[in-house]
């Protein structure tokens, strides 16, 4: 049983990331929330949606209470989207997967060589005018492999072939590039504070690098994946002609290869790198809530081994098993053994397949599951 508070009240803080594919991180805390108060009616229950950098951070920013803006950008094929970021006084949460996305493609379409990252920097752009100061931007989820030279040309860069014409947008027609000029960047990103918040500490290129990890995800055969690791090592071959070797330290610097290389853009624009999960949480206010309560539940659809590797739920149980709080976890799939989960500071975690195996039913009825699941959790920890 949870430890009680000072004053002997209970108080359980839902902290979950989104259920992929199911409910979102807000929907998660409602559900959890409801169950709880089935068995507890009386219980405080402080709801704070987390994110890790990727999809679903502007999400949790909003429900954090930053204000929701939108802004028209270019997608990853250079439709116009209508893509959202998160500000609250002057700072702004942006999200790359909001303008570069895989969802932002047509269903069962990839554009491996040729999707661009240029939507993101003008989401950048549009925070910047918003009159952020301190920006976090959150990469993951991408349709994009061009190392963020999409997202510079919209602040100001330009990327020209031998004949002084912008390159092709993608990776792809990074092969083409022969002279890149930083000069025009947009003046105000000197005088931001820019958080690079991601999950991935990949460099650039290289057997650990942006296309040979992450491309096969985005569409990329093996093929694509040479040709895509070529171009990106020449893109960061020329940027070292135009900026120096800074360019160079920052293509092998942990992560570069986030997002398709969007990392290594951000860094060139000097990004500092910082794992997603640490950075949400600070912006979202996580240790006064934490401070606030006794039992934690934190989740997200899968707990697998990716999830000690910096995702939300590991970001979580490590900072309230440091601060002396009981953690457990809900999940769709549970892929942990109970020595790992308690290894990450979980003490015990409830999946959804334990309630309903089948997969495509128990995302079907994801909401209904999960409730039942926190009347077992107040039983076991509340009660």
């Amino acid at each position: 049983m949870a430890d009680a508070a000072v004053d002997g009240a209970r108080r359980v803080l839902v902290a979950a990331d989104k259920f992929k594919g199911s409910l979102t991180a807000a929907q998660v805390a409602e559900r959890v929330t409801a169950g709880l108060r089935r068995v507890v009616p009386e219980l405080e229950v402080e709801a704070l949606p987390v994110a890790d950098g990727g999809d679903g951070t502007v999400a949790a920013a909003v429900a954090a209470g930053f204000e929701r803006r939108r802004a028209r950008v270019a997608g990853p094929l250079g439709q116009r989207v209508t893509a959202a970021f998160a500000l609250r006084g002057d700072t702004a949460v942006v999200e790359m997967a909001e303008a570069s996305g895989l969802q932002r493609l047509p269903a069962g379409v990839f554009a491996p060589l040729t999707a661009s990252t240029y939507g993101s920097g003008e989401l950048l752009r549009a925070a910047l005018d918003a009159g952020a100061r301190t920006i976090v931007f959150g990469v993951g989820g991408s349709a994009t492999t061009d190392g963020g030279a999409g997202m510079l040309s919209a602040l100001g860069a330009r990327f020209l072939d031998g004949d002084g014409e912008p390159v092709a947008p993608g990776g792809g027609g990074l092969a083409e590039l022969a002279r890149a000029d930083l000069s025009g960047l947009d003046p105000r990103l000197a005088e931001v504070e820019l958080v690079l918040a991601s999950d991935v500490d990949n460099p650039l290129t290289g057997p650990k690098g942006a296309p040979a990890v992450y491309g096969p995800q985005k569409g990329a055969s093996p093929d694509d994946v040479a040709v895509l690791d070529a171009a990106l090592a020449h893109y960061a071959k020329v940027l070292e002609t135009a900026v120096g070797p800074r360019a160079a330290g920052c293509a092998a610097a942990p992560g570069a290869g986030a997002a398709g290389g969007i990392g290594y853009g951000a860094l060139l624009l000097g990004a500092r790198f910082r794992p997603g999960i640490e950075v949400m949480l600070d912006v979202l206010g996580f240790q006064a809530a934490l401070d606030r309560a006794t039992l934690v539940i934190t989740g997200e659809g899968s707990l697998d081994e990716q999830t000690l590797h910096g995702k939300a739920p590991a970001g979580v149980a490590a900072a309230a098993h440091a601060a002396g709080k009981e953690v457990v976890a809900v999940c769709g799939r549970l892929a942990l053994s109970p020595r790992a989960l308690g290894l990450a500071g979980i003490r015990r975690a409830y999946a959804l397949t334990e309630v309903e195996p089948d997969v495509s039913r128990c995302m079907a009825d994801a909401g209904p599951i999960l409730e039942h699941l926190a009347t077992r959790i107040a039983h076991d920890f509340l009660v």
